[in-house]
């Protein structure tokens, strides 16, 4: 779905925080895939806690690679420009939407501040080319999508997840989604109110 919000799902950004990124935290770079990013609210969120928790230092060297399949063509440039309406800021906090967005206009738009911005690159991809974008992730968030694949397709890209991740390296999905049994040796679940995994070895 191309549309969604920031910070909609809390529960997941806190399990990150708390589960994965202790584990992370003497990495000199933290490289993050957020398959299935939409017009970018997700990978935005995510940065924003990250800078919170991180502080502006070791944020630095947070990177995020936003992908999606885009049928539109539209949000690679939405994702660059940062620019997002007021329907999308109703559930950021306060003092978030202070410190993290510039009020563009009249009409109700925000901009996310160029510190952000820049922690979060944006390619159209695939998930079915099962052809990763990188390598040697230390997280891969991916929600609302493989709900979208046939059962022996989730199975094939959580495969591939697998592949791309450092050791340690953490999975992050939507509470709905399931780890198939035929994939359940590839991961560890870490918490038992949210989605989060490490990949075992």
């Amino acid at each position: 779905m191309a549309f969604t919000f920031f910070f909609r799902d809390r529960k997941i950004l806190e399990a990150i925080l708390e589960e994965a990124l202790p584990a992370l935290w003497d990495n000199r770079f933290l490289r993050i895939w957020d398959a299935g990013c939409a017009m970018g609210p997700e990978p935005y969120s995510l940065a924003i806690v990250l800078r919170e928790t991180m502080g502006a230092h070791l944020f630095r060297n947070v990177e995020i690679e936003a992908t999606d399949i885009d049928s539109s063509n539209l949000f690679g440039d939405t994702i660059a420009q940062g620019l997002y309406h007021r329907e999308q800021m109703r559930s950021v906090p306060a003092d978030v939407l202070g410190k993290y967005f510039q009020a563009e206009d009249n009409a109700g738009y925000y901009r996310i501040i160029p510190e952000i911005r820049r922690a979060v690159r944006f390619q159209k991809h695939d998930l079915l080319s099962l052809e990763p974008v990188r390598e040697r992730f230390h997280l891969v968030l991916c929600k609302n999508v493989l709900l979208h694949f046939r059962h022996e397709q989730r199975i094939e890209v959580l495969h591939m997840f697998h592949t791309v991740l450092e050791d340690p390296g953490f999975l992050a999905m939507e509470q709905t989604q399931k780890i198939p049994e035929e994939a359940e040796h590839l991961f560890q679940s870490l918490a038992s109110n949210a989605q989060i995994f490490v990949k075992k070895a």
